[in-house]
């Protein structure tokens, strides 16, 4: 799937708008670890076990091993959404 300039354009401005942002994951770590809130945000699927890990304070280790795990988790993000985008965009031919 070879996009054009124009479209390769279109998809990062699209995915700049709609892509999870990094200082939000940890404004979310940072004052909502105990609830996960940054695993949910990212839309992790392992995020549910993880509030359930945390109500039983195992979780703890988990969430502060985070803060490092955070940047390849909103990558993972940005690249799922780049494609979708890329995808659309193609379908469509660009215009939008």
């Amino acid at each position: 799937m070879a996009l054009s300039t124009e479209q390769q354009i279109l998809v990062e401005a699209r995915l700049a708008n709609e892509g999870k942002s990094m200082v939000l994951a940890y404004v979310f770590w940072f004052f909502l670890f105990f609830f996960s809130a940054h695993r949910f945000y990212l839309g992790d699927k392992a995020a549910p076990i993880q509030l359930i890990l945390n109500i039983l304070v195992i979780g703890l280790i988990w969430t502060l091993i985070d803060v490092f795990l955070i940047p390849g988790m909103v990558e993972k993000s940005r690249a799922e959404a780049r494609q979708r985008i890329a995808l659309e965009v193609s379908v469509m031919g660009g215009n939008s």
